[in-house]
């Protein structure tokens, strides 16, 4: 599984370059690539042998990274196969065949509008030649599969006018077969890593294609993911969410509610999904400002720009997996130095894994800023998918990060690139970096949108407060004389950044309880009266329990449908606040 998604990776630009349905947006392979990465990163992580095992992670990674309808569609396909050998340590031949045609069942009954000359055909008849084969072992079956789903893939254009007005396959279609292609690969004891099929061969497809007005009535690609308890059931969302649009795929699996529509209201999609259950993810495309910057692109760059704008900030902005997958933000981890070892903050230890140590005494890495090579590769990723990117960074005040991304960006000539220092750090560096992706989405350009980030920002803050000076005393930050009288007297103060990016003192209150209604208190003053449109973020260092209780009061006092992120702090944060401390970044975009 994880050589098929390695292999779909490397076709990313392919994909992108012959996708032409349902529109010709020029993301399916982004979408796939996005999608599959988050499945490997799953699978990479998990040491389990039994197939059933093996299958839920895949399934469940495909969900939580699902991007565009051939992601979604996937997904559904895992769900399908991860329930047939449910419970299951092996399977034969005969029973993948069967497995593989109970994931294409699946998908079938979550459509409203099946379209044969799709992944969907392939799927059906890859999973048919399995099925009908009497090979006993997995390598000749493999191959079999293989050879049927070419097939398969080479006769999408008779079944859809689309495709052979264009001159092309199916591109979700294509993404699936490199899938197989990467697991023959693997079982004939092949390496993919050379292997890409026609990256990038011949001019770009869709920049010659029409933007289908007639039959795509609708503007905005728009996916979301619901957390929640007591959801719906997968029938009862698509009836609601019907007559909003088209190209609707639905996905209940667990605790987890998935979404795609293509509609000119997502806001009423949000709207019904915050009713339903805690909105973790939510973004809306413009997909004709894709076409657009495709067409911009006069087919000539290999890597076709898919968007205005690509995103790149780094590990200290607290932004969780599910968002950042969602909007594919570039992330740079931040590396932690211990003794002769790095760790890349989110990656090699995580956020928890930092607090744990913070709560035992243990010995603390040192927080470090990338190295310029990983700027430089950041902003090559970025520039394959934007016309131009646009990096949001820890604030110039308070890390070297910004200075060090300057740098780097002087270097850079593959596409524009525009920074914004966020003065900020933490959810409220998050909350611009999840504005800017937004703003891309829609068409913005990176001037325009640096621009806005300004403004914004310079009405916006974060104010946290902690349970004892003695991290604050480390970092130098609290000379140990006021610590010392804040300990005795049992203070607790109340920090936050200015708009300058600095840390100041805000307020202060004795003991915990009073410190929380302190910072709530000021955080009314500095959230200017009439706010209509502010978002939230509540950050904490190892004290997840805060989370719930100042949501509630923050909807309490700005309304039900506000939004709250939430998040553990990132060591660069964790190290100089410790244990026990929280926060409250807000966003003002009136």
């Amino acid at each position: 599984m994880i050589a098929a998604c390695d292999h779909a990776q490397l076709q990313r630009a392919e994909l992108n370059r012959i996708n032409v349905f349902p529109v010709p947006d020029g993301d399916t392979g982004t979408n796939l690539a996005l999608t599959v990465r988050a499945i490997s990163d799953h699978l990479r992580s998990n040491n389990d042998r039994s197939i059933a095992a093996v299958a839920h992670h895949a399934a469940q990674g495909a969900v939580l990274g699902a991007r565009g309808n051939c992601g979604m569609m996937l997904s559904h396909f895992l769900l399908g196969f991860s329930d047939s050998v449910a419970e299951r340590e092996r399977i034969s031949t005969a029973e993948f065949g069967v497995a593989l045609s109970a994931g294409v069942e699946r998908l079938y009954s979550s459509l409203e509008k099946p379209v044969e000359g799709t992944i969907l055909t392939v799927m059906r008849d890859a999973a048919s030649a399995a099925k009908g084969s009497d090979a006993t072992d997995f390598v000749p079956l493999v191959a079999h599969v293989v050879e049927q789903a070419r097939d398969s893939l080479a006769r999408t254009p008779e079944l859809l006018a689309v495709l052979k007005s264009a001159g092309v396959v199916d591109a979700g279609a294509k993404g699936f077969v490199s899938m197989l292609e990467g697991v023959l690969l693997f079982v004939e004891g092949m390496s993919i890593a050379v292997v890409a099929d026609g990256e990038g061969s011949g001019g770009a497809v869709l920049s010659n294609v029409e933007y289908p007005s007639e039959e795509e009535q609708y503007r905005f690609c728009t996916e979301a993911l619901v957390r929640g308890d007591s959801l719906p059931t997968q029938k009862e969302v698509q009836e609601v969410l019907r007559e909003l649009g088209d190209s609707l795929i639905v996905i209940r699996a667990d605790d987890v509610l998935k979404i795609h529509v293509h509609t000119d209201e997502p806001e009423r999609a949000f709207d019904y999904l915050r009713s339903l259950g805690n909105l973790v993810t939510h973004k809306a495309e413009d997909m004709r400002v894709q076409h657009e910057t495709i067409g911009r692109s006069g087919g000539t760059h290999i890597q076709l720009a898919r968007r205005p704008v690509a995103v790149v900030t780094d590990s200290a902005c607290d932004l969780s997996e599910e968002i950042v997958r969602a909007h594919g933000i570039h992330v740079l981890p931040m590396a932690l130095v211990d003794g002769d070892r790095t760790y890349r903050d989110g990656i090699d230890l995580t956020a928890q894994q930092f607090h744990e140590m913070l709560a035992s005494a243990h010995a603390l890495p040192t927080t470090s800023q990338p190295t310029p090579g990983a700027f430089l590769e950041a902003y090559d990723r970025a520039g394959d998918e934007g016309e131009g990117i646009v990096g949001v960074f820890t604030a110039s005040t308070l890390s070297g990060t910004f200075g060090a991304a300057e740098v780097a960006a002087g270097r850079f000539e593959k596409v524009p690139i525009r920074l914004a220092d966020s003065l900020g750090a933490s959810l409220l560096q998050g909350l611009l970096v999840l504005k800017a992706s937004e703003l891309g989405e829609l068409g913005w350009k990176p001037d325009a949108i640096v621009e806005e980030l300004a403004r914004v920002r310079a009405r916006s803050g974060i104010l946290f407060t902690v349970r004892t000076f003695d991290r604050l005393i480390a970092s130098g930050r609290v000379g140990k004389g006021k610590a010392l009288v804040g300990s005795v007297l049992g203070l607790k103060p109340v920090l936050g950044l200015t708009t300058e990016g600095r840390v100041a003192a805000f307020g202060k209150a004795f003991g915990e309880k009073r410190a929380r209604a302190a910072l709530l208190r000021i955080l009314r003053r500095q959230v200017p009266a009439g706010t209509r449109k502010v978002r939230f973020g509540v950050v904490h260092v190892g004290l997840p329990e805060i989370v719930e209780p100042i949501s509630a009061q923050l909807r309490s006092a700005y309304g039900d449908k506000v939004e709250i992120l939430s998040a553990p702090a990132t060591p660069v944060i964790s190290t100089h606040l410790g244990i026990g401390a929280w926060g409250v970044a807000y966003l003002v975009e009136d």
